[in-house]
């Protein structure tokens, strides 16, 4: 009996043994990686966004792993979908960054989400890097140490270059606005305010409608009958195809200028036959071969990793990868500086950034304390669907 108890024990030690060689192999196999998190929209109408977002990073991940990582490690992606959902994303920012130990967490498409992590992340002294969400307040949120960055659109500029668009190509005088009701939508609502009332432009009216409405021909019939001759639209993909589609039953032919939430996802499948009349703004598009080259090492890699890309339709919305590979090059550069992935050093690493060839801009002193936006208003330009693709507005 205590001979098997023997050989037991023994076999319970090697065991054990085992498990902790094996457990302190992993562990060691984690320390050669730094980790970098993704909470964004990967699922649902506006999951296309996820997946832009992803292979913007992935790629640009692929190109800084194949020359050496990082601070002598390689970089290493975790996904967590946040369903377009704040509480969602705030539970999975935590998880990231509590049990994945991720260094920064890259931010998907809806603001409402973004505006729930920044606080925690400025918090925890984690770098936030946004690459779609546009909220104005995501960056300019007055921490007195702020951890948000962006390379992105942002609320207030969008809604200044929304107005010179309209006025210029449609000679608005009297805009109405449809916004969705919920952060994004306030943000918007003052940068527009701020951007008519500077012009002491009459408005014909101001309407919210929901994510979830499928019909706001009330909001529209208000506006028209109050003689809007533009409409302002800021939504997401489902509401702003539901504008379009109300306006179709009404006989409503207006111009409609919008932020870029119909980017985001299936809008020109759901939005029907006219979802081509709704001009919204972007930071990036693929140009024709030949005339870009840095784009077209970036889509060639994409079709290399990504067998399904055949054209530049199928990278809809390009905006989405862009953004993202942009952002993973400043960030790793961010880390380069600072010489660490902490999250007080790695901040002041942003703000040592120089300059970095892009693949949407030159970036010559990308961030500093008082300006935590990459892009700015030259940075924009104007988009439609076209057959399914994003392609310019010609005017």
């Amino acid at each position: 009996m205590s001979s098997k108890r023997s050989i037991l024990g023994k076999g319970l030690k090697a065991a054990a043994l085992a498990t902790a060689v094996t457990a302190a192999s992993v562990s060691a196999q984690a320390a050669e990686t730094i980790k970098v998190g993704l909470v964004a929209a990967l699922s649902g109408q506006s999951a296309k966004s996820g997946e832009a977002i992803t292979r913007g990073l992935s790629v640009a991940i692929d190109e800084i792993n194949a020359n050496g990582g990082v601070l002598g490690k390689q970089i290493e992606l975790i996904r967590r979908d946040d369903e377009s959902n704040p509480s969602r994303g705030l539970l999975a920012a935590r998880e990231l960054i509590q049990k994945e130990d991720v260094a920064v967490i890259f931010g998907g498409l809806d603001t409402p989400v973004s505006m729930a992590l920044v606080p925690v992340m400025n918090q925890l002294k984690v770098p936030y890097m946004g690459t779609w969400a546009a909220g104005t307040a995501i960056t300019h949120n007055g921490a007195e140490e702020n951890y948000a960055f962006r390379v992105s659109a942002v609320d207030e500029i969008v809604d200044e270059a929304l107005l010179r668009y309209s006025i210029e190509h449609y000679n608005t005088q009297k805009p109405g606005m449809m916004l969705i009701n919920n952060p994004w939508g306030e943000s918007n609502e003052r940068g527009l305010m701020k951007a008519i009332e500077s012009r002491d432009m009459p408005i014909a009216g101001l309407e919210k409608f929901e994510s979830g409405d499928v019909d706001v021909v009330p909001q529209l019939t208000r506006l028209k009958e109050a003689g809007a001759d533009t409409l302002y639209m800021v939504g997401n993909v489902s509401p702003s195809a539901q504008v379009v589609k109300s306006l179709d039953r009404m006989g409503w032919d207006v111009p409609i200028v919008s932020h870029w939430g119909p980017a985001g996802g299936r809008f020109s499948e759901l939005a029907g036959p006219n979802a081509d009349r709704v001009e919204f703004i972007q930071t990036f598009l693929f140009a024709p071969e030949g005339e870009d080259p840095k784009g077209d090492a970036v889509f060639a890699a994409l079709q290399a990793k990504y067998p399904e890309i055949k054209t530049h339709a199928d990278v809809t919305p390009a905006v989405g990868i862009a953004n993202a590979y942009d952002a993973m090059h400043l960030v790793a550069l961010a880390m380069e500086k600072a010489g660490t992935v902490e999250g007080p050093a790695l901040r002041e690493g942003f703000y040592a950034i120089d300059e970095y060839e892009g693949l949407i801009k030159t970036y010559n002193k990308p961030f500093t304390p008082e300006n935590q936006d990459a892009l700015g208003p030259d940075d924009y330009v104007f988009a439609h669907f076209v057959d399914g693709a994003i392609v310019p507005v010609s005017k």
